[in-house]
């Protein structure tokens, strides 16, 4: 009996303490960043955060997220006009007891022109990765690990990379079918794209591990 006793103090102390931990969060701050620079290429490389894709209104880059000292994020303009936003948090292991964010603080929203001169790259784990119909001269290339990639009619001038783990691909690729060269290779889900397909000026390549694909072909 003593020892149960033991234990279930023990157990009790356990959750005060933990209680204690997860209740002493740093809010999040929202921020907003707009480079000043012209910008050629955007890469965004983030950990579990959702990424909303949407066309700005002015003609500029802009993004809105949430962070505080544990979750932060380097963001800069290269001498080459090259954006980048890279997840820099220095949690702790007590960080992760108690919860995380809201809904809402896990996402960043990201304006891009339409027409975007260069080269898009988004990347994220255990959210999703949202855009809308848009161009850009150079290639885009998507990946979410634990999320599904969603988007509209996606034009490029180089090539389309898809990559999802535990997660769906769906949307549309602005040209013709035998506009693309089509490299798809899908574990454990389904896919309405050949395994190869040669003779395309452009690229569009797929990889899926435990995820459906669909993809279809506006022109």
């Amino acid at each position: 009996m003593k020892k149960i006793i033991s234990l279930l103090c023990c157990l009790a102390l356990a959750g005060l303490i933990l209680t204690g931990c997860s209740g002493s969060g740093e809010p999040m701050e929202e921020k907003t960043y707009t480079p000043e620079e012209p910008v050629q290429e955007i890469r965004l490389d983030v950990r579990d955060r959702q990424i909303e894709v949407s066309l700005s209104e002015d003609n500029q880059v802009h993004i809105s997220y949430f962070e505080n000292s544990r979750e932060a994020y380097d963001i800069a303009v290269s001498d080459g006009n090259v954006l980048t936003m890279t997840s820099a948090g220095s949690k702790e292991w007590t960080d992760y007891i108690g919860g995380k964010p809201s809904a809402e603080e896990r996402k960043i929203f990201l304006q891009v022109p339409d027409a975007l001169a260069g080269s898009l790259t988004l990347s994220t784990t255990n959210e999703d990765i949202s855009l809308p119909a848009l161009s850009v001269a150079g290639s885009i290339s998507l990946s979410s690990n634990g999320g599904n990639i969603s988007f509209g009619s996606l034009g490029v001038g180089g090539a389309l990379t898809l990559n999802v783990k535990n997660g769906d691909i769906s949307g549309a690729v602005a040209g013709s079918y035998e506009e693309f060269s089509i490299q798809s290779e899908v574990k454990k889900g389904e896919s309405n794209l050949p395994d190869q397909k040669d003779g395309g000026e452009k690229v569009l390549q797929v990889s899926a591990n435990n995820g459906n694909v669909e993809i279809a072909f506006a022109e």
